[in-house]
């Protein structure tokens, strides 16, 4: 079953269920993806396709629940939880920091990073095995680290 298989399937389980936090954020994440299908060229959105969008409005949901925390207003943080807790279910597992640091020792054996300039040379070598799967920024500040 695809991604976007199971997000109707999860759809229509949480209109029964009257589930309000997994039907906005499902709702929200249909949306984006009619979105990307509909810029452009007719086609469908690829699974991988959805967890980046997925990815993306978590990272939105974490940028909200901050700003509404900042601003006091803690129910519309909550709220913003909630929806995260059901979006990080359609994301594959992440990966544990030791993993990532494990990645990060082998792709500077061979790409021969040795210093902060070979930043740009590693985050190369590294996305593409960490991608949907890892954190960006926690990827960054571990090559950082490694690096210094």
């Amino acid at each position: 079953m695809s991604l976007k298989e199971q997000l109707q399937q999860d759809l229509m389980t949480a209109m029964k269920a009257k589930d309000e936090a997994s039907l906005s954020a499902i709702r929200l994440l249909k949306t984006a993806i009619i979105k990307v299908e509909t810029a452009g060229e007719l086609k469908v959105a690829t699974d991988e396709e959805v967890i980046q969008l997925v990815g993306k409005e978590i990272k939105q949901r974490k940028d909200s629940i901050e700003q509404f925390e900042k601003g006091g207003r803690l129910e519309l943080a909550e709220k913003e939880k909630a929806e995260l807790k059901v979006l990080e279910k359609y994301l594959p597992p992440q990966m544990s920091e030791d993993e990532i640091r494990a990645i990060i020792k082998e792709a500077m054996a061979q790409t021969g990073a040795s210093s902060k300039a070979d930043i740009g040379k590693l985050m190369g070598a590294i996305m593409p095995q960490t991608k949907g799967k890892a954190d960006g920024g926690l990827v960054n500040r571990l090559v950082q680290e490694a690096l210094s």
